[in-house]
């Protein structure tokens, strides 16, 4: 983002002179525009190079504490300007499960599998489960345990489709999804073991997923292509 300046006027309309008793000069810049003061009078010379010249005999009187005055306050305001923007909350991340669905989830019974994958069912589908090697399509929200999310269907805009129990995502997932029913959703919590044996690492906005560490998948299944036409043919 460029940086504001404070604009001073160059060529024939320029600010009229310090007027002080002592025979001093100093000077100062303001954003590339430098400022002669002395007790003869105000020199401004842009970027350019062009001077200004004595400019005694126009616009009101100011002193250096005026103009060092107006020079704190404009970055005064930028600062408050620039605070504002990086003070905006963060955008909230779509997710599965509401504040009100958490309050809920709390009450519900946790289930245990023999490989210690976990899970709640947040809402239990009215359709068919899954055959081992069929394809389903499924929204998915993926965390660490904190509740930092580190990847999302929703954020893509669309359900990710693959085969379920053939080992393209990981074993925990492909096992919760396998006892679900179309129109489900449900809260999995994977240890470790079932994870990502090699970890993931942290990108802008994401945390990083250490290796064999437990996640949290919140997992919505969309539908089954493909299968809903063979039953409806048998």
């Amino acid at each position: 983002m460029a940086s504001a300046s404070i604009l001073l006027p160059s060529g024939p309309a320029c600010i009229k002179c310090l007027k002080r008793k002592q025979q001093t000069t100093s000077k100062f810049q303001i954003q590339g525009a430098k400022i002669h003061c002395s007790g003869l009078g105000l020199r401004t010379q842009d970027a350019t190079g062009l001077q200004c010249g004595n400019v005694c005999d126009s616009i009101a009187s100011v002193n250096r504490r005026d103009m060092l005055g107006m020079a704190i306050g404009v970055s005064s305001i930028l600062l408050l300007t620039s605070s504002s923007e990086a003070g905006l909350p963060p955008e909230e991340k779509p997710t599965l499960c509401d504040a009100d669905c958490e309050k809920e989830l709390e009450n519900v019974p946790m289930v245990t599998t023999e490989s210690g994958l976990q899970y709640k069912d947040i809402k239990v589908g009215g359709g068919p489960a899954p055959p081992v090697g069929f394809q389903v399509a499924a929204n998915y929200v993926a965390m660490v345990p904190s509740g930092q999310i580190f990847d999302s269907s929703l954020e893509k805009g669309q359900p990710y489709i693959f085969r379920v129990g053939s080992g393209q995502v990981i074993k925990g997932l492909d096992e919760g999804i396998l006892s679900m029913k179309v129109g489900g959703k449900r809260r999995l919590y994977i240890p470790g073991s079932l994870a990502f044996p090699k970890g993931l690492n942290s990108a802008p906005g994401r945390p990083r997923v250490a290796a064999n560490s437990p996640v949290v998948f919140d997992v919505s299944l969309e539908y089954i292509p493909g299968l809903g036409l063979e039953l409806d043919e048998e």
